[in-house]
């Protein structure tokens, strides 16, 4: 198995950061989108192993959440009755931010 070099990943990973897509990603950087998703799944695997270590006993004072909204598939009043309205329609994600430190828990 070939390992990219560790600059070509800090740089495909600053691209995503910036919101570029994996595409362009390939594009920029030459490395193989197939490649590309094997790192972001990988370093996504590490962040959110490194998330569930230490996100423990958080002292946040002030908490403020909010609700997004959106839709899978179609918004919905265009669901039929043969849609699966588990998995389509309106959507509500829920978020939690500590005011102070920006920290989402």
């Amino acid at each position: 198995m070939n390992i990219l070099r560790k600059e070509r990943q800090e740089a495909v990973i600053a691209a995503l950061v910036e919101g570029t897509s994996i595409r362009s990603t390939e594009r920029m950087t030459g490395i193989h989108r197939d490649t590309i998703i094997r790192l972001l799944l990988r370093v996504g695997q590490g962040c959110a192993s490194l998330l569930d270590s230490s996100m423990h006993n958080l002292k946040c004072e002030t908490v403020q959440v909010d609700e997004i909204w959106c839709y899978v598939g179609k918004k919905q009043r265009h669901l039929k009755e043969t849609d699966n309205i588990e998995v389509l329609g309106d959507q509500w994600v829920f978020v939690a931010i500590d005011a102070k430190s920006k920290l989402v828990p």
